[in-house]
């Protein structure tokens, strides 16, 4: 495995009295301090949704428990407090991250160190890790072991550390994966163990992770085949005398290598297993969108094969720069090579980085179709990004269809903000869930970004004005468009019906007691559902942590947390 990047309108809010009457919430409001009482009943953000979009796509409110409505009233009485703020999030249960490149979402200080470990050198002129020996203009990544400042350069040059602001953001983010690209494609397991640690270690539990299988291989491969605009003779020619099947073998045995390396640094079958050792990962195939119309298409039929002959793989992606010069010229090409395999191969996943663009960035015609044709021609279950969705012909189309073939948008803040230079209203956050598209907040790299996933829920709950309950449903919403086996705990359209659980376990509540017979044989047989309840079940502990503050209290402005 090839831990390689390869990249150089408000929704309607919650209403906060939902589902409770009112005799049941007189005792609960006159114990608030008045600036936590929840005014409007968040009539601000459906009055913003209305005007955003079409009144039939509004969902109606939830009912919401008592334990949400504390909860919420917390979050809103710590808003200026940010110490507490980041408690919060930090302890917030967060569901999946299903956006993640692995050889960028490890922490900048652990490449260093493993650079060191390897024995490899520094490029004094460029700051790119180089095999040994070191000769003239290279320096021992190891000297950064003690001195300071050749080991913030590095720290710098691997990632937005200290970054200034009006810089190009865009070149320098892509630039850092080949500055340590040397070091991430020897230690794929390791790099694994550090990153699902970390995924843990934020209150998530499930992984999606990016690499390139096979990679050199499947340069050799498409170097052999060639191309053809015919795909299904290209598809032939791939597959003719087991070329193909032994590509996903050589894919396999690396999987095997790096998850033997994994279990070994996580200390998984030791009496004292890291938090990684318990958190259930897969695979997602990168494909590099810049490289030739052959390697592009080998690639993603490697990936596609490999996820439906090896459960540890889920889906292909493609990467690398959407605005690189290739990337635009083969848009449409790759888009039909993607449904073209989609017949071939019906269970593999797919999910794309698309209107991952900005205007000034592209020519505006390069701004007007990537998402529709990744939803409509590929058949894209999932979009990475999605930034430019206004900027395309008839969006509000695309946006409906995403809608409605429940086509989840994975929203990565601090990266559209660093590449982009796209945040706050500008980005369609507000769009996508007025529209009723299922949104999931993701990290994309964040060892290159220098934050995790709690800083990203964090903003958007900022940024937003989102209450608790809202950001309950966006980590529910990456465990129910997670590319996981089974059935979901949830029924019919969660975004636009709200999360109920299915009817083998309506009765039951995660975290206070154990499942009865009938859902507990949905658990036993859907990891998806498994993985759901768990998050339900700390849930339920999470908001059992907070208590109705006092009038007595209201200032002091403290974490509200029960130790």
């Amino acid at each position: 495995m090839t831990a390689e990047h390869h990249r150089p309108a408000r929704p309607r809010r919650l209403p906060l009295l939902a589902g409770l009457g009112a005799l049941g919430l007189l005792p609960l409001l006159s114990a608030l301090p008045a600036s936590a009482q929840p005014a409007e009943a968040g009539l601000t953000g459906a009055r913003t949704a209305a005007r955003t979009a079409p009144a039939d796509l509004l969902t109606p409110p939830r009912p919401l428990t008592a334990t949400e409505i504390r909860t919420d009233v917390h979050l809103r009485t710590i808003r200026d407090n940010p110490r507490a703020l980041r408690e919060f999030f930090e302890r917030l249960p967060k569901g999946g991250e299903l956006h993640n490149h692995l050889s960028g979402a490890v922490r900048t200080e652990y490449l260093i160190r493993l650079a060191a470990e390897d024995g490899l050198c520094i490029d004094t002129a460029t700051t790119t890790a180089v095999p040994p020996p070191c000769g003239p203009g290279t320096r021992p990544a190891a000297d950064a072991r003690t001195d300071r400042a050749f080991h913030d350069t590095i720290l710098r040059a691997w990632s937005m550390q200290d970054f200034p602001p009006g810089g190009n953001g865009h070149d320098h983010f892509f630039a850092t994966f080949g500055k340590f690209g040397e070091v991430t494609w020897r230690h794929p397991g390791k790099l694994l163990a550090q990153v699902a640690d970390d995924v843990a270690g934020h209150n998530q539990f499930y992984l999606e992770t990016m690499a390139t299988p096979a990679s050199e291989g499947a340069k050799r491969l498409a170097a052999e085949v060639g191309w053809s605009d015919d795909l299904a003779a290209l598809h032939r020619a791939l597959t003719a005398g087991g070329r193909l099947d032994r590509l996903v073998s050589e894919a396999r045995e690396e999987a095997d290598t790096a998850h033997a390396e994994f279990r070994a640094e996580a200390r998984c079958d030791t009496d004292r297993p890291r938090p990684a050792c318990a958190l259930p990962v897969r695979w997602i195939s990168q494909v590099s969108r810049g490289s030739t119309p052959e390697r592009v298409f080998v690639q993603m039929a490697l990936g596609m094969r490999l996820a439906e002959r090896d459960p540890r793989f889920v889906a292909v992606n493609l990467v690398q720069p959407e605005d690189g010069e290739s990337a635009l010229r083969h848009y449409r090409l790759q888009m039909r090579m993607l449904a073209f395999l989609r017949d071939v191969y019906p269970g593999a996943h797919v999910t794309l980085h698309a209107g991952e663009l900005w205007p000034g960035l592209v020519k505006p015609e390069d701004l007007a179709f990537h998402i529709a044709e990744a939803v409509t021609v590929a058949g894209a279950e999932r979009i990475g990004h999605g930034v430019d969705l206004r900027h395309e012909d008839d969006w509000q189309r695309t946006a409906r269809t995403m809608a409605a073939r429940e086509i989840a948008v994975e929203v990565p803040f601090t990266s559209n903000a660093q590449i982009l230079g796209v945040k706050g209203a500008d980005h369609p956050f507000e769009t996508y869930r007025a529209y009723g598209v299922p949104v999931v907040l993701a990290t994309d790299d964040p060892g290159v970004s220098r934050i995790d996933i709690s800083h990203e829920y964090r903003y958007a709950a900022e940024t937003y004005g989102l209450s608790y309950p809202e950001v309950k449903d966006l980590a529910r919403a990456s465990l129910e468009y997670a590319f996981l086996p089974g059935d979901s705990l949830w029924r019919g359209n969660p975004t636009a019906q709200g999360y109920r659980t299915v009817v083998a376990c309506r009765t039951d509540r995660p975290g206070t007691r154990t499942p009865s017979p009938a859902c507990r044989e949905l658990l036993e047989a859907s990891p998806k559902a498994a993985v759901q309840w768990r998050q339900e079940a700390a849930f339920t502990a999470f908001e059992s942590a907070f208590t109705v503050p006092s009038r007595a209290s209201e200032g002091r402005q403290d974490s509200g947390l029960r130790r």
